[in-house]
């Protein structure tokens, strides 16, 4: 997993400091955003969420869902399980084949702000295993900073800032889905949040058989 947390970025793996830049950058308008514009009908479905961070997506999310977070932070799933243990199971550790065996087949799999901490051989495997983990006509939803032409110079400035290492262009986060999804559609936007930034948004569906 390539990022940077040395430097003023360390301070971002404090749970408490992570959520609250989140907040005043507008995570929240994003999250609805991408909840009310490209997630299905989430009444009664199971989610899995690969790099849930502190799971602050679940106030967005139905009560009758069934959630499952996995993380790498053992700080951020503490986080997570004390403000939201009663809503989902989580645990402290990469998305691995042997893990996903021990769980049912999802309707969702989410990865927010993932991508672009791994390089493309992990991207790949990452496509890969929530492929795996889909019931038939489930969806892949991924959302990551990105390099766009239209965008400004101040969001591709910011955007540089982040500590992921791997933020690439919406055509090159396309190219690395290389399981056999049927549909995979492309959505570039760049006012998701409350200052200038660029998002790709992937969403890839399971054929139905």
């Amino acid at each position: 997993m390539a990022q940077i947390t040395s430097g003023f970025r360390a301070i971002f793996s404090h749970p408490a400091i992570y959520n609250l830049a989140q907040r005043m950058v507008g995570a929240e308008k994003a999250r609805r955003t991408l909840i009310d514009e490209f997630f299905p009908a989430m009444q009664g479905l199971r989610m899995l969420d690969i790099g849930c961070g502190t799971a602050e997506i679940l106030k967005h999310l139905p009560q009758d869902m069934e959630y499952y977070g996995f993380d790498a932070s053992d700080d951020y799933i503490a986080k997570a399980t004390a403000q939201f243990g009663h809503r989902g199971t989580f645990r402290a550790e990469l998305v691995r084949q042997a893990a996903l065996d021990d769980l049912p087949p999802f309707d969702v799999v989410l990865a927010f702000g993932l991508l672009h901490h791994l390089d493309d051989a992990e991207a790949n495997t990452l496509f890969e295993l929530a492929y795996s983990a889909l019931k038939p006509g489930g969806i892949v939803i991924t959302i990551d900073p990105a390099y766009a032409e239209e965008q400004s110079s101040l969001a591709r400035w910011i955007i540089s800032k982040d500590r992921g290492q791997n933020i690439r262009t919406p055509d090159a986060y396309q190219k690395l889905v290389q399981a056999p999804f049927e549909e995979i559609t492309s959505t570039t936007s760049h006012d998701m949040l409350h200052m200038p930034y660029s998002h790709t948004i992937l969403s890839c569906k399971k054929a139905e058989t």
